[in-house]
């Protein structure tokens, strides 16, 4: 019993809120630009088959509700679990990945134009794009700055740190670049589209000036530093992402410039999407080797699953839409098998990546959140070593 004198008791600690989220990362977002680009690649192949584009916009649609998903689950994560999120942003192997929720903002709303308006209708689809376009843009503009800023000023990262992680940020420009041009001829003739076309190829050279200038970080470290840790190793393909968005974003604008820039400039972007994109897809197709060759490295040591597996998908869907841009601007065959066989490579990784992540979040292993490494033994100094002697 309870009396005057006798303290009340304490008020039982209340259980976390929405423990499901707490390790939710942004990297999550990969799988809905890995899901989208299925979608969007597959619409474009120069291949008549029956029910293909029905499939992708089925695909689309699926890409479309894990982003609510995602969207809907970290919110809770950044009002819930706000020191865990702010965690991610001073943690530098975390902090990039900052850049997949813009791609998957845009990846999605270009799809909504390519393949999503044969089941929403036009002007849903346009108005849809317009929304996850701006919003995509504008989160990864500031991801692209606020990212390398962190890096320099809080992370303090080595050179031995190097990976080609470092890229995500980077690239989100890129994609803008690639699915504005879809909207041009959605707004009124004159300013208001060569407005748009020409902000594009600014996102366009903000990505590549900044993807060369990284880029020679990352592949430093990887000739002098030797093999990238086994869990990190299918980050190799994200360099893929900037060179296959790139060709791609030109060949968009060489698809809308004629009647919205003045001639010669229109001319000037169908010359761009070719002497730009063949040698690029080139320098592609050598790294998609390389790290291919990497892969199975690491595989053959032992590597498992793991969440860098989506970096199967999105970059390797860009050089599949690279490769339709240049099929359709040389009307070369060897670029239209080059699409086909890279997008039977990326359905192949996305239903593995798909499997094996819905396993890992049956078991729970995937949001359990990482485990503390056992304390490695400390190496003996002079020290320590004289005073044994004694």
């Amino acid at each position: 019993m309870v009396t005057a004198a006798q303290p009340l008791p304490r008020a039982a600690v209340r259980p976390p809120r929405a423990p499901a989220v707490r390790h939710l990362g942004p990297n999550w977002y990969a799988c809905v630009m890995g899901t989208s680009i299925v979608a969007t690649a597959g619409a474009a192949l120069p291949l008549r088959v029956p029910g293909l584009r029905t499939a992708c916009t089925a695909v689309w649609a699926f890409a479309l509700l894990l982003l609510v998903a995602l969207l809907t689950a970290r919110s809770l994560h950044w009002l819930h679990h706000r020191d865990q999120a702010r965690a991610h942003l001073l943690d530098p192997a975390a902090a990039p990945f900052y850049g997949c929720p813009a791609m998957a903002l845009l990846a999605v709303g270009g799809g909504a134009l390519t393949v999503g308006r044969d089941w929403l209708g036009e002007p849903v689809a346009v108005g849809l794009d317009a929304v996850l376009f701006t919003a995509g843009t504008a989160v990864g503009l500031a991801a692209a700055v606020a990212v390398p800023y962190l890096m320099a000023v809080r992370h303090r990262v080595e050179p031995s740190q190097a990976s080609p992680v470092w890229l995500l940020p980077l690239v989100a420009p890129m994609v803008s670049a690639a699915v504005g041009p879809l909207l041009v001829p959605h707004l009124p003739p004159g300013q208001p589209r060569q407005t748009l076309l020409l902000a594009c190829v600014a996102l366009f050279g903000v990505s590549l000036l900044a993807t060369l200038v990284m880029l020679p970080v990352i592949f430093a470290r990887l000739v002098t530093g030797g093999p990238l840790p086994l869990a990190l190793t299918p980050s190799l393909f994200l360099v893929l992402g900037p060179l296959g968005q790139s060709t791609t974003a030109v060949g968009q604008f060489a698809d809308v410039a004629p009647g919205v820039v003045p001639a010669p400039y229109d001319r000037g972007f169908e010359v761009l999407a070719v002497l730009y994109g063949v040698p690029v897809t080139g320098f592609a197709l050598l790294w998609l080797g390389l790290a291919t060759a990497h892969v199975v490295r690491a595989r053959r040591a032992g590597m498992r699953f793991s969440m860098t597996w989506w970096s199967f998908t999105f970059p390797v869907g860009t050089c599949v839409t690279g490769a339709e841009s240049l099929a359709r601007h040389t009307g070369l065959a060897v670029y239209e098998g080059l699409a086909v066989l890279l997008y039977a490579g990326l359905l192949a990784a996305w239903a593995v990546a798909a499997v094996q992540t819905g396993r890992g979040l049956v078991s729970g292993g995937l949001l359990a959140g990482p485990r503390p490494a056992p304390a490695a033994p400390r190496p003996a100094t002079a020290r320590t070593r004289s005073g044994a002697a004694r």
